[in-house]
């Protein structure tokens, strides 16, 4: 069967790929293989920012559940609460990694009523950076005189 082919000129040109089939298969790997690891980019960017929202929002608890353990009078000295925060994170390593730079508010409450003044408005807000992408959070709770800190002291 080979001498068949070998001595037929049409079946000899048909045996084999042509240059250009085979520069239009390595252009579709090629595109395959760059969406591929494209794709691979993207998942692992996207569990970075995750993860890093995470952190950010455990840092956020940890400041406001902190904050309720104060007694309304440590709550309410001026300076008692730093207004500015800083915290690191980074398990992948042993230096300080991510710094998120954060702010405590302390202020009385937009409520128009009798016990505005048993109430206080606090807002953490927490920012950070994610290559050359800034990153914010924020949250916000009230915090009351008979809360749980009457319950601890």
């Amino acid at each position: 069967m080979r001498i068949r082919i070998l001595n037929n000129p049409r079946l000899r040109r048909s045996a084999a790929f042509t240059l250009v089939e085979a520069t239009i298969g390595m252009a579709v790997m090629g595109t395959c293989v760059a969406a591929l690891f494209s794709g691979f980019l993207s998942g692992f960017f996207t569990m970075q920012l995750a993860r890093e929202n995470q952190r950010a929002t455990q840092i956020m608890l940890e400041k406001v559940e902190t904050l309720r353990l104060y007694s309304w009078d440590q709550i309410n000295t001026p300076g008692f609460i730093p207004p500015a925060f800083t915290n690191y994170y980074d398990p992948q390593s042993t230096n300080q990694g991510l710094a998120y730079t954060g702010a405590m508010e302390v202020a009385s409450p937009p409520i128009a009523s009798s016990y505005s003044n048993d109430l206080k408005l606090v807002t953490v807000t927490l920012n950070w950076q994610t290559g050359t992408l800034p990153r914010t959070r924020s949250f916000t709770t009230l915090v009351a005189r008979n809360g749980l800190q009457s319950y601890i002291y």
